[in-house]
Order: C-alpha cells, then structure tokens, then sequence
C-alpha cells in the first residue's frame, strides 16, 4: 500500500461517490471513459512514486541557493519536471485547441493530487504554470496565448503570480508597482515583489510572470491595478527567448517549509510588460488564478494531511511498545501501538480529517465540470473553506503523525516532521486564514442576498434529511443560518467582522460534516472494512468534531467585539 496516497479511496470518491464516469456523457469529455481516467491516474501514481518522492527529503535539506548571478537546484527537480511535461498533464484539462485534453478538472485534480503528496516543493512549479496558462487562456489576447501561455503548457516555460510587495503582503490596495505606458503598446514595470513562489530558477526557458501595477496616473486602491505579464527574458514573435529582460532576483527568502520551491524578491527596473485586458481591471483577472491557486493550496493540504496520515498509520502498526491497561504480565510481550487507545483517537481524527478534505477539494472540482449559475455560486462560497479548512485540519493530521511517532516524529530520520513544516505554510499561501474568514462572511455568504449560503445549507440538508446520523447536522446548519442573520442584523462590519475566523471554523465544519454524510450514503450498506471504516469514520466526525461547531456560534450569536475593541498597548 502507497504511503503517498491511498488509490482505493480515490477510486471510491470518484467512481462511487461522484460517479465521474457519468460525466463523459457531456460533449466536452465524450472522448474519455474509466479507462482513461485510471491511466491518468495511473501515471501519475507512477511518476510521483518514481519521480517526485525520492528526493522529497533532498529538496528540504538541501534548499536552493543564489551565488548573485544563478540559482542553483538540485538535478532530480529538473528531472521530475520533464517526466511530469511528458504525461501531457500540464493542459490534461485544457480545451483541445490549446493541446489540452479535456480531463475533467476533478480527475485532473486527483491525479495532481498524488504529486502534491509525493513531493510539494517540486510540484509547486507546475501548479503555478498551470494556473498562470489558464488566466492567458482566458483573458489574454491570442498573440499573448501563442507567446507565453502555448510555451507554458509545452513544458518550455514557466510561470508565477507577483501580487505581494515589501511592504504590502496581502493588503494589494498599497501595491506600489508602476507600469508606464512606452508608445509602442508595452509598458515599462519598475517595482520590487516579495514571497514570489518559483520567482527564479533554471528549470525553463524563461519565467513568465503576472504582475500586479498601477499604471502611471492611477487613483490609489484596488480596483485601479492592472495586470501585465513581465517575462525574464524578451520573448520574439516566432517563439524565440532572447535576451534578459528588466527583471532581477534581488534573493531568496528561507522558508520553514515548501524548500524546494525558490521563493523570491524581485527587482522590476524598467522592465518591458504587456497588458492583460484593460487598465484598471487586473485584480478582477488576477482572481481567475488566485481562486484556482486557492483551491489547489487546499488540495496540497489534503495531500500533505493525507500522505503524514498513512506513514503514520504504518509506524502504528509496526511499532511495538508498551501493553495493554488490563495486562500485568511485565514479561508479556509487548504489542503493537495501534492497540492503545489514543493512538487509536489520533488515527481516526486524522483519518476524519484527510479524507473529510480530500472529498471536498474534488466535489469542488467537480463544480468547474457541471458549470451552471446555481453551480458557479456554490464554488465561489466554498472556496474559501477549500483552502483553509484543509489548512489547519490537515495541518493537525500531520501533528497527530508526529504525536505517533513519539520521539522518533521530530527527527529527521522520519518524514512526518517535514510534512508538518510544508503544510504550516498553507495557512498563509494565497491569503490567511484569516483573510479566508473575512472573505467568507464579508462577502461570500452576503452576495445575492445571501443566496450563496442558502444554496450550500439547502444542499447540506439534503444529505442530511436522509439519516439518523444526519439530525446533527440539520440543526448545525439552521444555527448557521440563525448565527448569519444575527450577525448581520444592523448591518455593523465591525460587529460582524470580529469573530469571522470562528465563523469560518464553524461553517468548513459543518461542509466536512456534509461531506461524511454523503460518503457514508454512497457506503450504503456495503461490507468489506474499507466501508466499515468509512461509516465508523462518518459516525466519528459527527458525533466528535461537529460538536465543535457549539462553543464557535455561541461566541458569534454574543456578537462579542472583544478583538475589535481591544487596546493593542495592553501587550
């Protein structure tokens, strides 16, 4: 059995939970059928086992190094990259004009899935090239597609997102990056970027990067950002790189985790950019790859969760130790831990946890494949319990991985400390947790009138009007209707707003619920342990974790302002 991924639950959530072969009936993916699926998931299992994990723990310990002219990586990262180019998988979602294969974006997902787990630092370079190729695909002009974003999903060049400066992380409104227009239907970007992933390196012909300015004149604020595309190097019509652009790595930053991935400051001086789409509409575009960044944090995540789990679960029934509290024989012999009881806890939380997450970020990804307005609404209020939920409960899996483990789980001669330290950043990759919090109450559960909200707790209860087990859950979901109307009585941000991570909390709790409920439905009453273990681990969910949910609406229905109010001098 992998320790990477496990393909039997994967086959279970997309064969018989989402029934993904169902979707072969759209014309868009007539061509596909189960076969097709299982080889790209086949593949990808192969090559994350042959090519990505192996150096996982060489890309941490031996981190990418600038010596003021190149930065040097390790050779198996180059070598990962061209195996993975050669899958085709890249474009495996992507229209077929572009030289895509229209896989639906839930298998596409599951199959990157097992690259994420294999070896996260690695498998960031393509998932930023990948999101970087749809945003041009989608709002680039067909020069800008042939030039950049065809190279991209040939395996040619790669591709990032420049939104954070210096001094403005997450706050884009104080982006002070120029862009001044240079006669000739170009502009000239000066401007420095901070905590850019995959920023530089020698692993592709050139970097292809979306840049957040403001273009000269522009009033203060983010809705007068605009987006260009600053390649490393000159890019000639006919596909040629040329020499070096205006784009310069000022160094790179040392994080505790995600090592393998070059993390960089770059210095724009003069640089020539293109526009993409119209001034003053860049953040609008930029969201295209931001939200599908979003989602594929949670996805790695999970697959970080998921991957700390399983080495786990396999120490825990190797390793012997200790006797069980009823024995009182010193002399007997001494059994595996798995038979201690809060190992056993630990286990099942985690087990709750990874593939409670692994179901939601592909019934996320099955939304893009079904696209409706009631479909794209759903998306857009579970994005962001897709990235943060995984985040820190998946996170906590990989905690309980090293609890597991004893002394033996802080020592490099194990994994399951790396796993913890990559997964840590995933609660601040692609805005906080907290910003996650403030995005859904603030905006996504009040757009259209709360019509989003609606749509996922009608969804909720559904599920869960079909079972015993499903009565919890019902009167979680009316007490987060009751706790958002309550929130937002007199329409006060600042009331609404101070708890919004506890709101956030509650709610990605209640979607896991969910999640279990309609696993255990598509268990039905099928009988090998896999299943047993699916309704054990539904039962376990609801009855242990949901509960949390309780402590969190009371603090919000006392719309306590605490945090809001509270003197930052009394630190």
């Amino acid at each position: 059995m992998s320790r990477i991924l496990s393909r039997r639950d994967l086959d279970f959530l997309l064969y018989e939970w989402l029934d993904v072969e169902a979707l072969t009936s759209r014309e868009r993916f007539a061509e596909h059928s189960r076969e097709t699926f299982d080889a790209f998931l086949d593949v990808s299992a192969r090559i994350a086992e042959r090519d990505f994990a192996p150096h996982n723990r060489r890309n941490d310990l031996e981190e990418p190094t600038f010596d003021g002219e190149r930065v040097t990586i390790i050779p198996e990262v180059a070598a990962a990259l061209k195996a993975f180019n050669e899958t085709g998988l890249i474009s495996a979602n992507m229209d077929a004009e572009v030289g895509g294969m229209q896989l639906p974006h839930v298998v596409a997902r599951a199959c990157f899935l097992w690259f994420q787990a294999a070896n996260t630092g690695t498998s960031a370079y393509p998932m930023l090239s990948i999101g970087n190729a749809s945003l041009l695909l989608a709002h680039g002009t067909p020069e800008q597609i042939e030039t950049y974003a065809k190279p991209i999903l040939d395996g040619r060049f790669t591709g990032t997102m420049c939104l954070s400066e210096p001094q403005a992380g997450s706050s884009l409104s104080d982006v002070t990056t120029k862009a001044v227009p240079a006669g000739d239907g170009s502009y000239r970007v000066t401007g420095s970027k901070m905590w850019i992933s995959g920023g530089d390196h020698e692993l592709s012909e050139t970097i292809v990067h979306l840049v957040l300015a403001r273009v000269a004149g522009a009033p203060p604020g983010v809705k007068s950002l605009s987006l260009f595309i600053v390649p490393k190097h000159h890019v000639a019509a006919d596909g040629t790189v040329g020499d070096r652009n205006g784009v310069a790595l000022a160094g790179l930053n040392h994080k505790m985790g995600y090592r393998g991935t070059t993390n960089a400051v770059l210095s724009f001086d003069d640089a020539t950019g293109y526009l993409v789409g119209r001034e003053g509409h860049g953040l609008a575009y930029m969201f295209h790859m931001m939200n599908e960044a979003r989602i594929g944090v949670g996805s790695g995540a999970v697959a970080l969760g998921y991957t700390g789990y399983l080495h786990a679960l396999a120490y825990a029934r190797e390793r012997l130790q200790g006797r069980p509290v009823a024995a009182k024989d010193p002399a007997a012999p001494p059994v595996p831990i798995i038979e201690h009881p809060d190992v056993r806890r630990m286990l099942l939380a985690s087990k709750t946890y990874v593939e409670g997450g692994l179901a939601l970020v592909l019934y996320a990804a099955k939304l893009l494949d079904q696209p409706s307005a009631e479909n794209d609404l759903l998306l857009d209020v579970l994005t962001p319990i897709v990235k943060a939920w995984p985040s820190q409960w998946c996170r906590l899996a990989n905690d309980h991985a090293i609890q597991i483990h004893g002394g033996y789980g802080y020592t490099r001669e194990y994994p399951v400390e790396q796993f913890y330290r990559d997964n840590r950043l995933n609660s601040i990759h692609e805005g906080t947790d907290g910003i996650q919090g403030l995005d859904l109450l603030g905006r996504k559960v009040l757009m259209r009138d709360g019509a989003g909200l609606a749509l996922l707790l009608d969804r909720i209860r559904a599920t869960a009007s079909d079972s015993e087990l499903g009565k919890p859950v019902l009167a979680a979901a009316d007490r987060v209707a009751a706790t958002t109307a309550k929130l937002w009585a007199d329409g006060n941000p600042t009331v609404a707003l101070a708890n919004s991570t506890a709101y956030l909390d509650a709610v990605g709790h209640l979607v896991i619920a969910w999640m279990w409920l309609e696993q255990a439905a598509a268990v039905g009453d099928k009988t090998d342990k896999f299943y047993e273990g699916k309704r054990l681990a539904a039962r376990y969910f609801v009855t242990h974790e949901l509960p949390r949910t309780g402590p969190l609406l009371d603090l919000l229905d006392s719309r306590d302002t605490l945090l809001a109010d509270l003197d930052p001098q009394v630190f």
